[in-house]
């Protein structure tokens, strides 16, 4: 099976609105530290990003979730695979993800962290596709709404490649 890559937001649209998001978080959490938690490995990309244009302080952790192994759908089974290094209780804590989906894995990692008692928990998004949601998120911060389709690039995957790429690309699959 091969896929096909097309553009759907150009690399000159996602940093642009990376931007505004970043300047957003820096007015919501004005004279506060930030506490980043990426969400590995597609977030990774959007998070270094999205950091470098915050101007309060920002300190950062990582966590690694699973829901979709190589395949293209999520499989609804969430599995952590890398906790938090340090805690976060009394921290203002923002998730950053690379996509959100069905809702099921931020659904459960929200809870999750919820009960580690940080001063506030919000959720950050590069990608949304709230035509696929299953169970109802709050996304305080989106970069772009989009159509249910298979995207990569920007971090996002397809069975490991095409995260390096400097877009959103739409894949098509051929038979």
């Amino acid at each position: 099976m091969a896929e096909k890559i097309s553009v759907m937001l150009s690399e000159e649209e996602v940093d642009k609105r990376i931007q505004e998001m970043g300047d957003q978080i820096s007015k919501d959490y004005a004279g506060k530290t930030v506490h980043l938690i990426c969400v590995l490995k597609g977030g990774v990309f959007f998070m270094c990003e999205l950091a470098k244009r915050i101007t309060v302080p920002v300190t950062m952790d990582f966590m690694s979730c699973s829901s979709y192994g190589d395949d293209t759908v999520s499989s609804g089974l969430v599995k952590i695979v890398k906790d938090l290094d340090q805690p976060i209780a009394g921290k203002d804590v923002i998730i950053v993800e690379d996509i959100i989906d069905s809702g099921r894995t931020l659904s459960h990692l929200m809870e999750m962290l919820k009960g580690r008692e940080p001063a506030s928990l919000k959720l950050s998004t590069l990608l949304d596709k709230p035509d696929r949601r299953v169970v109802d998120v709050k996304v305080d911060y989106t970069g772009f709404e989009i159509p249910d389709e298979f995207v990569v690039g920007y971090g996002l995957d397809y069975a490991q490649k095409y995260r390096n790429l400097p877009y959103i690309g739409k894949v098509e699959l051929d038979q």
